[in-house]
């Protein structure tokens, strides 16, 4: 440090610069980060009524038609 302070010049030191963001990094989910895709079926876990995913929309979000309870991606 030029001042003997601590404080150092801008933009210099760890951290900084190029290279240290860790980005998509893999966690143990065999190289899949993310929602589940676009297809799969929607499963009441109250009932067990099954309905085809609609894309955008979660599956944890979507009340069973016939039980009303949340249901939850097969």
């Amino acid at each position: 440090m030029p001042r003997g302070d601590g404080t150092g010049p801008r933009g210099q030191g760890p951290g900084t610069g190029r290279g240290q963001g860790r980005g998509n990094v893999n966690t143990g989910t065999g190289g899949f980060a993310g929602g589940a895709g676009p297809g799969g079926q929607c499963v009441c876990p109250s009932c067990g009524t099954v309905k085809t995913h609609e894309p955008g929309i979660p599956c944890t979000e979507i009340k069973c038609p016939k039980c009303g309870s949340l249901m939850v991606r097969k």
